[in-house]
C-alpha cells in the first residue's frame, strides 16, 4: 500500500510540473551575485500621476513624470515642485534644450511649455505608429522610437521630420528592427552619439550624431550579461561619463555596461521590483544617480553608486 501512494503521489508531481510545459522557470535567475550590485537605492518617489508611463531629467535635474492625464514635476532633491495637464496620455517624454517638455503619443509629439500649455504638435507619423521613446541629441535634433513602424525617426528641433534612421544595410531597413513588443528605446550620449535598443536581437545599437551605424553589442542569453526572453532591453539611458544603462522585462533589472558592451554593474537587481514587472523607464542625473519608473509601485525608484 504504500508502495501505492508513493507512486501516486510522484505521477501526481509529475502532472502538476507538466501544467505549463512552455513556462519558463525564472526564480533562479532573479538572485545576483552581490558583488556585482554596486548601487545603494534612496528613499523613492511617489509618482504623482496616474497610470505613470514615462520620466526625464532636465539640464537642471529636475525630474519630469508623465501618465494618463498629467505632468508631475519634482526638484533634483525628489521635492513636488508643479505640474500641469495633459491635452492626450503621453507614452515617452524628452526635455528640449531650449525647456519645452516634449510629450509622445500615440502618433505624434506634442511641445508643452514648461508651465503647461501645448506650443506646438508635430506631423503625425501614420496609423501604424506607435511612440515608445524620445531623445535630444547634443544638437537639438529629437529622435523618436517608433514601435509600430519600427523606425526611428529624426525631427529637428523646430519640429520638422528630416527622415529615419539608417541601418547598416539600408535596403533592409524596415526590417531592421525587430519589435515583438511596444518596448522599443533611445538615448542620446554626451558625446552626440545616439544609442538605440533593438530588442528582438537583444543588443544594442550605436549611431553616429548624423544616424550613421557605429557598431552593437549584446546577446540572447539566461546569463548576467545577456537579454533574455523575446524583447530585451527594454529602455536604456546614457550616465554623463558614457557608460550605458539597460533595463529589461521577464526578469525585470537595471544594469550598467561600459560602452564596449563589457557588464560593469548592476544598480537595481530583480528583487527590486514585483515579478513581471514594465515599463522600468530609465533617466541618469548629472551626478551619476539612476532614476527608474516603477509603474507597479506608482513610483520613482532612485539608486546612487556605492561608495568605496
Amino acid at each position: 500500500m504504500r508502495r501505492f501512494w508513493a507512486v501516486a503521489a510522484a505521477l501526481a508531481g509529475g502532472a502538476a510540473a507538466q501544467e505549463k510545459p512552455y513556462e519558463y522557470d525564472l526564480s533562479r535567475f532573479r538572485k545576483v551575485d552581490p558583488a556585482w550590485i554596486r548601487y545603494a537605492e534612496l528613499p523613492a518617489l511617489p509618482a504623482a500621476v496616474e497610470a505613470p508611463a514615462a520620466l526625464a531629467l532636465d539640464a537642471q535635474d529636475r525630474l519630469y513624470v508623465a501618465g494618463a492625464q498629467r505632468l508631475a514635476v519634482f526638484d533634483a532633491a525628489g521635492r513636488p515642485v508643479g505640474g500641469f495637464a495633459l491635452e492626450a496620455p503621453a507614452r515617452c517624454l524628452a526635455l528640449a534644450r531650449s525647456g519645452e517638455v516634449l510629450a509622445g503619443g500615440k502618433d505624434q509629439i506634442r511641445v508643452y511649455a514648461p508651465s503647461g500649455g501645448v506650443l506646438a504638435a508635430w506631423v503625425p507619423l501614420g496609423e501604424e505608429a506607435l511612440l515608445t521613446s524620445l531623445a535630444v541629441a547634443r544638437n537639438g535634433d529629437v529622435w523618436v522610437a517608433d514601435s509600430g513602424n519600427r523606425a526611428v525617426w529624426r525631427f529637428d528641433a523646430a519640429g520638422r521630420l528630416l527622415g529615419r534612421l539608417a541601418p547598416p544595410n539600408p535596403a533592409a531597413a524596415r526590417k531592421h528592427f525587430i519589435v515583438p513588443s511596444p518596448s522599443f528605446d533611445v538615448a542620446a550620449a554626451p558625446d552626440g552619439t545616439l544609442w538605440v535598443a533593438n530588442p528582438g536581437r537583444q543588443r544594442v545599437e550605436h549611431y553616429a550624431a548624423d544616424g550613421q551605424w557605429l557598431g552593437a553589442w549584446g546577446e540572447a542569453s539566461m546569463r548576467l550579461e545577456g537579454f533574455p526572453g523575446c524583447c530585451n532591453p527594454t529602455h536604456l539611458a546614457v550616465l554623463p561619463d558614457g557608460r550605458i544603462l539597460t533595463s529589461e522585462k521577464g526578469i525585470p533589472r537595471v544594469k550598467c555596461y561600459r560602452p564596449d558592451g563589457a557588464l560593469e554593474a548592476v544598480v537595481a537587481p530583480p528583487e527590486c521590483f514585483a515579478e513581471g514587472a514594465l515599463g522600468l523607464d530609465l533617466a541618469a542625473d548629472s551626478t551619476g544617480r539612476v532614476w527608474v519608473l516603477d509603474p507597479a509601485r506608482g513610483q520613482v525608484r532612485r539608486f546612487e553608486p556605492r561608495r568605496e
